[in-house]
């Protein structure tokens, strides 16, 4: 049966958290909370005995904080869920599990401290991807709010624009120049970089492949021009070698008007000696 997010009756399938990567598993949760309209129960929790309050909505935010605590509950490893086993309502166990993964203030400071730096100075290396690049980014983004610290999608995207390579210079400054900075998204921008970097690789393609076949026509001529030189040698050697007056075999030669004659005796085959 294909997995649609959807467990068997319906309800959203939570993750399941085992005691690591907690500020994953928090938002991851904390998400699902905000799409059944839970989330400010387990947040800031409800007085149970306000005097001032109808019946009926105090049974109602019972009723939702229980769903909640419920689905905390369901989304802990058998190991983990001791932690919050005597927790009454949703805040005390997301609190408990907070604490206990996150430490107290002065320990998520220093470790948002660590985060922020870290955010700060992240620059994309030359021989990064885009998509490797945002994905650190976005991890390390995640990390920071799931300390509770709230960071804007405008100084994501900002500090994105500012840390990429040079070869990106042209789409930045195009972005910077036509788009609406506090409504541009981070997939949009993710969106843009992908694609100019797909157009980058396809030039870079097409210019390594004119230069290996550039390359290949260069060596055919040379290849051609060494073995017409060699040709020539041999065509230039043809009769070297031979003494005037000697056929190929050696044999006396003739002149034009027939054999060579003694001008004295005036038979062939010799001249006058002198």
């Amino acid at each position: 049966m294909q997995n649609n997010g959807m467990g068997g009756n319906g309800t959203p399938q939570l993750p399941i958290f085992k005691g690591v990567n907690y500020h994953f598993w928090s938002l991851k949760l904390s998400t699902l909370f905000r799409s059944q309209e839970l989330w400010s129960l387990v947040e800031d929790g409800f007085e149970d005995d306000q005097p001032a309050e109808p019946d009926h909505q105090l049974r109602e935010k019972r009723k939702k904080d229980s769903k909640a605590l419920f689905m905390i509950q369901q989304a802990l490893d058998d190991v983990v869920f001791p932690r919050i086993a005597s927790a009454r309502t949703s805040k005390q166990a997301w609190d408990t599990l907070k604490q206990e993964y996150l430490g107290d203030k002065k320990v998520i400071e220093v470790r948002l401290q660590s985060l922020r730096r870290e955010f700060e100075t992240s620059l994309m290396k030359e021989k990064e991807s885009v998509q490797e690049y945002l994905s650190r980014v976005s991890s390390i983004v995640q990390q920071m709010r799931s300390y509770g610290e709230e960071i804007t999608n405008q100084h994501v995207v900002g500090k994105v624009l500012r840390s990429l390579t040079t070869r990106f210079d042209h789409v930045v400054a195009a972005i910077e120049e036509s788009k609406d900075m506090c409504e541009y998204t981070f997939d949009e921008l993710m969106g843009s970089l992908q694609a100019h970097e797909e157009r980058l690789n396809r030039s870079k393609e097409k210019k390594e492949e004119t230069a290996f076949q550039a390359k290949g026509d260069s060596s055919s001529r040379e290849k051609s021009q060494n073995n017409s030189g060699r040709g020539g040698g041999r065509n230039g050697s043809r009769g070297r070698g031979r003494g005037k007056g000697q056929s190929n075999d050696g044999r006396e030669q003739t002149s034009r008007k027939g054999p060579i004659k003694c001008y004295y005796c005036n038979k062939p085959g010799h001249k006058e000696a002198s």
